[in-house]
């Protein structure tokens, strides 16, 4: 019963009706309209949540109740690590699936216009590539920055779905990237030539080589995954 609810915010939101930042009616209101239990509403509301749909609060007052947001690539990325647990994702077929989104992206980007935005974020890249430079940077944060570093660059060709997608595979291959670099022998040494591959990469994409940015991330990708079990097993 509960996908009433789903199929009245969908229509809502597509005739522009209802709109992200806006609250949702309450549970009462929604059970009485479509005549379903609250129990059900609930089981929407959690639905919508989990989707990336919705920010529920509970208590009383104003910010109670569900709020219209939209965080698409937090939902798809923990749906992809859930598949990729079951290994009916392969993570050999989500490292291909990145190399295919970064390098085509590489190439629009040199092609983009400049703009604010396509200066921010090389900037915001430029900081990260420099802050992985510390050696007492921890691996987590290492890793994390790496992470934003990927989905930065992507961005830089204006699709909002490939930008999305990146986080989303990011997010998917944290649990990879993880027992990758714990079987290392010397991380240390993989790190640093991580952060060389960083630099040229960026480079590639501030003078706009675009040709370059795509080999430079192709070389980037497949070498790191070559040091996993994963790739090991093809």
């Amino acid at each position: 019963m509960y996908t009433v609810v789903l199929d009245w915010l969908e229509e809502r939101l597509r005739s522009g009706e209802i709109s992200v930042g806006d609250k949702l009616p309450g549970e009462r209101h929604l059970a009485e309209e479509f005549g379903i239990s609250r129990a059900s509403v609930r089981e929407a509301i959690r639905i919508l949540d989990a989707m990336g749909l919705v920010r529920s609060s509970t208590g009383s007052g104003p910010s109670a109740g569900a709020i219209v947001i939209s965080e698409p690539s937090a939902a798809l990325g923990w749906a992809l690590r859930m598949h990729v647990a079951t290994r009916s994702l392969p993570v050999r077929d989500l490292v291909q699936t990145r190399l295919l989104l970064e390098t085509q992206s590489a190439r629009e980007a040199a092609a983009a216009p400049d703009s604010p935005e396509r200066s921010a974020a090389l900037g915001r890249a430029a900081e990260l590539v420099a802050a992985m430079e510390e050696p007492a940077l921890p691996d987590e944060d290492f890793h994390a920055h790496d992470a934003q570093f990927h989905v930065l660059l992507a961005s830089l060709a204006g699709n909002v779905v490939v930008e999305t997608v990146m986080a989303s595979l990011r997010q998917a291959t944290i649990g990879y990237v993880q027992e990758t670099v714990a079987g290392i022998a010397d991380w240390p040494a993989v790190r640093r030539t991580l952060q060389d591959q960083h630099r040229g990469i960026l480079e590639s994409f501030q003078q706009r080589r675009g040709e370059d940015a795509a080999a430079a991330l192709h070389h980037h990708i497949t070498w790191f995954f070559g040091h996993s079990d994963v790739a090991q097993d093809r």
